[in-house]
């Protein structure tokens, strides 16, 4: 059987859903909210994938991360005033999504002592993996930051098979892209020249990583703990 190799969240959060206002369910390709909006709500993720982003001055897509069960989204809203949302949330896939007032889980952070530190630590995770990223963004340039991003995401969605490692999530070149701050067309020349190599293989928009060793030498990986170094 393959094994997964998707860390573990270092936060359970189900408790939470006590405290839910509702639940709904939310289609493919229907955005949970968009920056600018008024943030009056948070969202667990019970099921399906979320994609979030921000959208550049000029129009371009530079996706953050994807949250996927007992994930939270709409978090950086809290204990503001007037908040809006400051990315946008599309989902991935059909799922089911708690409804969470600001208020309430500002008041269940409050009186939980335990819930509170354990939302601390995993909010200071989530900001470690993010000044990650843009790290590899800056320092790196587009190879770099196509070459973190797939290490990343053999993390995230990585399930081993006999010839490699399977990211486990069908995306476009495009999608892919905007996880890296490139264009469609340079990512597609640099996964070109990575398929030339032997180093991975796409089939239906699932990439095998078949030399991670490779990428991770490319770019002088750190190594560091996987529960930092994924896309979610």
């Amino acid at each position: 059987m393959p094994n997964t190799l998707k860390p573990t969240k270092s936060i359970e959060i189900k408790e939470l859903l006590h405290i839910a206002d509702r639940i709904i369910q939310v289609e493919k390709g229907q955005y949970l909210f968009q920056e600018g909006q008024d943030a009056g709500e948070l969202y667990l993720v019970i099921s399906g994938k979320i994609q979030i982003s921000k959208i550049t001055a000029d129009g371009r897509e530079l996706s953050l991360r994807i949250c996927s069960e007992n994930d939270i989204c709409g978090e950086l809203t809290l204990f503001t005033n007037s908040p809006k949302y400051l990315l946008s949330a599309l989902m991935l896939e059909d799922g089911e999504i708690a409804v969470i007032k600001k208020e309430m889980i500002e008041e269940k952070i409050f009186q939980d002592s335990a819930l509170g530190f354990e939302f601390i630590k995993w909010m200071s995770d989530h900001f470690r993996k993010t000044q990650m990223k843009f790290r590899d963004l800056v320092l790196y340039g587009k190879k770099g930051a196509l070459y973190s991003t797939l290490i990343r995401m053999t993390n995230s969605y990585g399930v081993e098979q006999e010839d490699g490692i399977l990211i486990d999530l069908p995306l476009t070149n495009q999608e892919l892209g905007n996880f890296c701050g490139t264009t469609r067309e340079s990512t597609n020349h640099l996964l070109n020249e990575l398929k030339r190599k032997g180093v991975i293989s796409i089939e239906k928009k699932k990439i095998t990583i078949h030399d991670l060793q490779y990428i991770k030498k490319e770019i002088d990986c750190e190594n560091c703990p996987a529960v930092f170094c994924s896309i979610e």
